[in-house]
């Protein structure tokens, strides 16, 4: 197999040369060039031919916005990863350019305590991305080695008391373009895991919230839940629901991560299926991994329901073609086509008269 060739673009001489080391360290990857900053980046493109373009955010001259709006109409599907600080400047600048077009983004180490810490957290944040979108997205895609258990809204109707998302590569696009298309008087609240660091989050969600007519906010521990609520798992913690007579309301916590990530889908989907009941709804949207995989089963034995984003609109299809592939998805919905979906089944009870 051809390595996969990645261009490092990054205006400090000491990360150009840590995060080259790194990569070249691993035997499917090739620094192929390095940049100190964009206007440079896009004269090497066309040199080095990478298939991957790893690129800071804050450079001078031509930073990482600027150059990936050069880039993208010439290279419209070349894989751009943002390699960012994680400070306030630069998740908004992040946040942009995924909106921009970048594939995905890597957050660069900071305050590890050791030059071996910082080495591992670039590993492992960038070097799987790096493979995912440099050997081609399709090839991480899942072969269908069962067939899907495709069921349609059931014959019994069961009011939906709740829908819960959980959401990682491209979901900031992705949850902008359903949540902008779920009506303001929608009867449920609405949680969601996206998996993103600290700080993160909370831009993420003023975000989401200037694009919908819902007011989208970072989850607050003990808050109660009410119609139309919107709540973000806040980066780094664990959001679940817990039950308080007829009440129920959200808990954050630091509980060890799960399947690499906390905040986790598979811990909120648990909660919900354990509150909730047949009253759920799950949504898995694009992502790497399987995060939400066992919480979809609990919510399927708990009696609710989970729709999955299908592989034609998915950045990614691990999250939701793990689910579709166990057998869990009562239905394969593309992204457009995903909020009328909710919108159907939470109104079902409503439009039947019961």
């Amino acid at each position: 197999m051809p390595k996969i060739r990645v261009l490092v673009v990054d205006d400090a001489v000491l990360v150009r040369s840590r995060v080259s080391k790194i990569l070249s360290s691993d035997p499917q990857l090739e620094v192929v060039g390095v940049a100190a900053n964009g206007r440079i980046a896009l004269a090497k493109i066309p040199q080095v031919n990478p298939d991957v373009v790893l690129l800071d955010v804050e450079m001078p001259d031509m930073n990482g916005l600027e150059t990936l709006a050069a880039l993208r109409p010439i290279y419209p599907n070349l894989p751009v990863i943002m390699f960012s600080t994680s400070t306030y400047a630069g998740a908004v600048a992040t946040l942009e350019a995924l909106s921009l077009g970048a594939s995905d983004y890597a957050t660069k180490p900071s305050n590890l305590g050791s030059v071996e810490a910082a080495n591992e957290h670039i590993r492992q944040e960038l070097i799987p991305k790096i493979k995912l979108f440099g050997a081609g997205i399709m090839a991480f895609s899942l072969i269908n080695q069962f067939p899907a258990v495709v069921m349609p809204i059931p014959n019994k109707i069961i009011p939906v008391d709740v829908v819960a998302i959980g959401v990682s590569t491209g979901g900031p696009n992705a949850l902008a373009e359903l949540l902008s298309r779920i009506p303001a008087d929608v009867s449920v609240p609405i949680l969601i895991v996206q998996h993103m660091p600290p700080m993160f989050t909370k831009l993420l969600a003023e975000r989401l919230s200037s694009k919908c007519q819902l007011q989208v906010r970072e989850a607050v521990d003990g808050v109660e839940l009410t119609a139309g609520d919107v709540w973000l798992a806040p980066g780094d913690f664990h959001v679940i629901v817990q039950r308080e007579g007829t009440k129920v309301h959200l808990g954050v916590h630091q509980a060890p991560p799960e399947n690499s990530c906390r905040p986790s889908v598979d811990v909120l989907l648990r909660s919900v299926a354990q509150v909730y009941g047949a009253g759920a709804i799950a949504v898995i949207l694009t992502g790497m991994g399987q995060d939400g995989l066992h919480g979809c089963k609990c919510i399927r034995e708990a009696g609710g329901q989970v729709l999955a984003q299908d592989e034609a609109s998915s950045v990614v299809w691990g999250m939701p073609g793990f689910v579709v592939n166990a057998g869990l998805a009562n239905r394969v919905v593309p992204l457009e086509q995903m909020a009328d979906e909710i919108m159907q089944r939470v109104h079902l009870v409503q439009r039947s008269g019961l």
